[in-house]
């Protein structure tokens, strides 16, 4: 099929991240966080100096990676009410399209909740199109087309460029995915979501059997578009003798939310440690995970102990393999996260490193008293 074929009848299988926004409680300081721990540069603003009265966004940027965080000023709107519910964290996953109307008419056609329509944005700068959708919980989809926009961001924002000159650049480049926590028996019904709403397929699920410990299970399943550049996890409980990770997210989360977003690089050895010189804090991992990890996983071009030393996870499937890491949560509640990771031809999700990863968050689970 060809490419424009493929468009006429999928106007959701030419897509990509466009941008990722939160809602924070106070964006000039999350913004600070994300610039000094992360290596993030402030590409843009929007506040009431542009024309904006109600709140505040900041641009950061790095390479591919683009977040907004946005913060209220007024005690009662839509933002403050998500901050006051759900703490910092994930409103909008916002997907770039080449056409917003056609993908909206799909969307809605597949059963999405329309809470925008597609409404033009314009500057001296252009047009910027937007249609809204929701999802699971509070989190909702941007659906973002740029081709008529030639401005630095989107209409009431102006370029303002700021860095924190001290903190070192980690190598971030794009998203790789981003996972969803949804309500008990929950998972299949987002995942058929995915199907209709974007034409999405599933790329891989896994059961209680996979995900689990002596204590804890969960189940997951993966939609992804036909490209694999958009793929969104979605995990649900799963019975198990004590409170799973997903169990304690909902409950501080207040609902369904995005649990962390995975973020590529091309050297993770180098993104680590630079991110630890920034101040980030990642899982640790139990040393026992390493004693037989070259028989598990064969050879690789990492050096084993450099792996031990700063705790990377590798996993391997028919096309290769991939080295990941987890941050420890990044604000107060145990909600949101990151994970780093690097592929070398595999598209596999660890599953081999399921049983150390979910070791290593029980025992923070355990410190917090929510195991």
């Amino acid at each position: 099929m060809s490419t424009a074929t493929e468009a006429r009848s999928n106007p959701l299988a030419q897509i990509d991240w466009d941008y990722i926004e939160f809602y924070v409680g106070n964006a000039k300081q999350a913004a600070h966080y994300y610039m000094s721990a992360f290596g993030f540069d402030q590409i843009a603003y929007a506040g009431p100096e542009t024309g904006v009265r109600d709140r505040v966004s900041y641009l950061l940027a790095q390479n591919k990676l683009r977040f907004v965080l946005t913060a209220s000023l007024v005690p009662d709107d839509d933002v403050a009410r998500h901050v006051a519910l759900h703490g910092d964290g994930v409103k909008d996953i916002a997907i770039l399209v080449e056409d917003a109307d056609t993908a909206f008419e799909m969307a809605v056609r597949g059963g999405a909740r329309v809470l925008q329509r597609p409404t033009a944005f314009e500057d001296d700068n252009g047009r910027l199109i937007r249609a809204t959708i929701a999802t699971y919980g509070d989190t909702v989809h941007s659906f973002i087309q740029r081709d008529g926009y030639a401005g630095i961001f989107a209409p009431g924002f102006v370029e303002a460029r700021k860095s924190v000159p001290t903190a070192k650049k980690p190598g971030l480049s794009f998203i790789d995915h981003c996972v969803g926590n949804v309500g008990w028996g929950e998972m299949d019904v987002w995942g058929d979501f995915y199907g209709r709403v974007f034409g999405f397929s599933q790329l891989v699920s896994f059961d209680d059997k996979d995900i689990s410990t002596e204590y804890t299970a969960l189940r997951s399943k993966v939609m992804t578009d036909p490209r694999h550049l958009v793929k969104f996890p979605i995990n649900e409980p799963a019975q198990g003798k004590k409170k799973s990770q997903i169990e304690e997210y909902l409950d501080f989360y207040r609902g369904a939310g995005v649990q962390h977003m995975a973020i590529r690089t091309d050297d993770i050895a180098a993104t680590v440690r630079a991110l630890k010189h920034n101040g980030v804090e990642f899982l640790d991992t139990p040393d026992s995970y390493y004693d037989a990890l070259e028989e598990r996983i064969g050879k690789i071009d990492e050096a084993m102990e450099t792996l031990r030393e700063l705790r990377i996870l590798v996993d391997r499937d028919d096309m290769g393999y991939m080295l990941q890491i987890f941050t420890k949560p990044l604000q107060d509640r145990p909600t949101l996260f990151f994970e780093i990771i690097q592929r070398k031809g595999s598209l596999s999700f660890g599953k081999g490193n399921f049983k150390a990863l979910f070791v290593s968050i029980e025992r923070e689970q355990e410190k917090r008293g929510t195991l």
